[in-house]
């Protein structure tokens, strides 16, 4: 007599089996991590090899599936890519040029994950020159983000505004981002306050597209979220752009630089009277 297992097979036996296969999944991206913490020393002693190796991991990593987990793959992309940012003497020999990838898997896998695009545009645009490559990947924040669902979700058209601006000059693109980015913010509680900044600003550049003050005001935001992720490469970019434009390096009482732009001497009224 024959006897078929199919019967007792159940919905819930098959997403048992499925939990299983994720979590071996899981375990297996845990021992990876561990095997690389495991070997700094590749770092130090051949950064140009480790580097080789990790693109190799990132490449197998990008095409493998995700059983459901797309935000801890993620999660897990980003943390790995502070690690590697954070090696200043494997980067010094190196550089950074593994940057596109670590963001194409976080933008991939998890477009919404908002705090991620100030170290997009900040490494991929002012620190590897790639501003169009980070602007296609700010396009699938764009895509999928949402000031309803993240109220932070305006910052991808803020960066994304920045780069035109300042590395691409394209200042009708720019316009747009910035009015994207009111539009954003203005339906947000928590930061509907800053819309007019944007919003202003993009009707300033329609009619003074060349602004020396709006470049300013751009670089020393640059300037700003570049000194909040310890980015001192462009930071010094940023402040030699401020320079250059006429800025004015001040402390303040806490010691912390910030810029100033010396406003335009007025001439002088004549008191003669015209003959």
């Amino acid at each position: 007599m024959e006897f078929s297992i199919k019967p007792l097979v159940r919905p819930w036996m098959m997403m048992v089996v499925e939990g299983a296969i994720a979590l071996a999944a899981i375990a297996g991206i845990i021992s990876m991590q561990r095997t690389q913490l495991q070997k700094p020393s590749l770092w130090v002693e051949s950064p140009t090899q480790a580097e080789q190796q990790e693109s190799i991991r990132l490449s197998l990593l990008s095409k493998s599936p995700s059983f459901g987990f797309e935000n801890l793959i993620a999660d897990w992309a980003f943390l790995n890519f502070l690690q590697y940012y954070g090696d200043e003497a494997a980067r010094s020999q190196a550089g950074y040029g593994l940057t596109p990838k670590y963001f194409d898997i976080v933008t991939q896998r998890d477009p919404r994950f908002a705090e991620t695009y100030l170290f997009l545009s900040g490494t991929l645009s002012h620190q590897l020159g790639q501003p169009e490559q980070a602007l296609t990947l700010m396009q699938r924040g764009m895509a999928a983000l949402s000031p309803q669902m993240t109220p932070k979700a305006f910052t991808v058209w803020r960066f994304a505004a920045l780069d035109q601006l300042l590395l691409l000059g394209d200042v009708p693109g720019a316009v747009q981002s910035l009015e994207m980015a009111a539009a954003w913010s203005g339906e947000t509680e928590e930061y509907q306050a800053i819309a007019p900044v944007f919003r202003e600003t993009a009707a300033f550049l329609k009619t003074n597209p060349d602004s020396k003050l709006v470049r300013f005001q751009a670089w020393t935001t640059v300037f700003a979220q570049a000194g909040a992720i310890g980015d001192r490469k462009t930071q010094a970019r940023a402040r030699q752009e401020i320079l250059a434009l006429g800025g004015i390096e001040k402390a303040d009482e806490q010691g912390q630089p910030f810029f100033t732009l010396p406003i335009p001497a007025q001439p002088a009224k004549s008191t003669s009277k015209t003959p």
